[in-house]
């Protein structure tokens, strides 16, 4: 498949030639793709390759783009797109992945000349303003936006936000710990959800509860307010009693979640200035896609009083696209190097 990045006015170099991997690390999956920069105008980014791995299956990062390797070729960069807080050394803080992750390690491994970590969701708002209509399902606002600040945000295993802001025919992004900031209540039966949280917390964050774990996390704390005790273990197995109707209790979870999940959008977008979109992305959405087109997440993202008006011009839209991260991984890769050759 071929995704389209901005297009850039400098000469190609190098790394706009030879073939790399980009990396999307999740804390349950990692998705891989051999890329192979495209020779058209506007650099098309040509996926050769492509596999998706279970994190709990493999001992490292290391040992799964070794295997990458052994069904593709040696490549001698590498791009990680993945979720925490990146130190100086090489070394990822998150409390997301099942093992150590270090860029330094991964490159003595593998002989990488190159390893390059950068921000999940800094990765994935790379991306997305470039996916066809066909890859996404509007919720919300008009089918297109002036081009602007766009937010990028999806529950997974965390929860992941990043604002794209274009510069003339360039783009930085904004990466976030968005999913950090403390979860705010809106309805009675949110307040006393998050009381039920508080005995556990001293901090319930956004993430807290909008997450697969997250959903798992609203579920037992409504069972508690309910004074029911919990039938399901897993956040599949919630999601798809919601789905399916089969137990009121974890649709009525499921309507929390959409709920939340639509008032801390619209918090974002007017904390970023979003104007250009808002993509939701991540691992959860696509699942309960037609059960949050009939929830209260719409009603819930405009009702911000004053500001439902300016709320109403901004499209959200459900991202669709599996390889989004790769995509967005390599897309960043190419538009860093490409600005770094044009000032030099």
């Amino acid at each position: 498949m071929t995704a389209v990045v901005p297009p850039l006015q400098s000469p190609r170099h190098d790394y706009a030639a030879r073939p790399f991997f980009a990396a999307d690390v999740g804390g349950t999956h990692v998705r891989v793709g051999l890329i192979q920069p495209g020779t058209t105008e506007g650099h098309a980014i040509d996926v050769l390759s492509y596999r998706k791995y279970r994190c709990a299956d493999y001992p490292s990062l290391s040992a799964i783009l070794s295997d990458f390797t052994s069904h593709t070729q040696a490549v001698s960069d590498c791009i990680i797109a993945t979720a925490g807080y990146a130190l100086p050394d090489g070394t990822v803080i998150t409390a997301n992945l099942p093992w150590p992750l270090s860029s330094n390690h991964i490159r003595q491994d593998l002989g990488f000349e190159s390893v390059h970590l950068v921000n999940d969701f800094e990765a994935v708002a790379h991306a997305a303003a470039h996916v066809s209509a066909s890859q996404v399902l509007q919720l919300t606002g008009p089918a297109e936006a002036p081009r602007g600040p766009t937010l990028v945000i999806g529950p997974g295993t965390g929860l992941g936000a990043a604002v794209w802001i274009p510069l003339g025919n360039r783009s930085v992004v904004l990466a976030t710990e968005a999913g950090q900031a403390s979860l705010a209540a809106t309805t009675e039966l949110e307040l006393a959800v998050l009381q039920e949280m508080l005995r556990e917390h001293s901090h319930v964050s956004i993430e807290h509860a909008l997450s697969g774990p997250g959903l798992l996390n609203l579920y037992n704390a409504l069972c508690a307010v309910r004074g029911v005790a919990p039938t399901h273990v897993t956040p599949d197995a919630v999601s798809a009693a919601a789905c399916d109707g089969s137990d009121p209790l974890a649709v009525e979870t499921l309507q929390l979640f959409c709920g939340i999940l639509g008032s801390a959008i619209g918090d974002m977008a007017l904390l970023y200035g979003v104007q250009g979109g808002i993509y939701l992305a991540g691992g959860i959405l696509p699942k309960i896609s037609q059960f949050l087109l009939n929830s209260t997440f719409v009603e819930r993202f405009l009702n911000k009083g004053p500001m439902t008006k300016a709320l109403q011009s901004i499209p959200v839209k459900l991202v669709e696209h599996g390889q989004l991260g790769v995509i967005g991984a390599a897309s960043w890769y190419l538009e860093k190097k490409a600005t770094e050759a044009f000032a030099a």
